[in-house]
């Protein structure tokens, strides 16, 4: 059974917007974010919320994204607005069982065991 399934994503103009969703079974993570790598790129941390709703993101996103779950659904999603071409990336959904901080800035891909299959995202000009 695989703990995280992602849909959305997709190819917008700049200024639009998109949303992101994953779906998580088995497990009430305690830390759940997103990541977004683009080609010759780090995957880098974007957004966090851990368990009881404390939400951290990245400055190149603060204003523009939000980020939200549901703990009862056990999902997760990522609005995305005035995206910009620099967002273009494969967005991938990560969460956590035990980690320390759940502070996107400072996210370590190592410390997430569980992982989406990751959504394309383009931004064009």
């Amino acid at each position: 059974q695989v703990p995280l399934v992602e849909s959305g994503g997709g190819s917008v103009q700049a200024g639009e917007s998109l949303r992101l969703s994953c779906t998580a079974s088995g497990y009430t993570f305690r830390c759940m974010g997103w990541f977004r790598q683009a080609p010759g790129k780090e995957r880098e941390g974007v957004a966090g919320i851990d368990r009881d709703g404390r939400i951290s993101y990245v400055n190149s996103v603060k204003g523009r994204f939000t980020i939200s779950r549901n703990n009862v659904k056990n999902t997760l999603s990522l609005q995305m607005n005035n995206l910009k071409p620099e967002d273009t990336s494969m967005y991938y959904c990560a969460a956590a069982r035990y980690v320390g901080d759940c502070d996107a800035p400072t996210f370590n891909r190592g410390d997430f065991p569980y992982w989406g299959q990751g959504a394309q995202v383009t931004v064009s000009s």
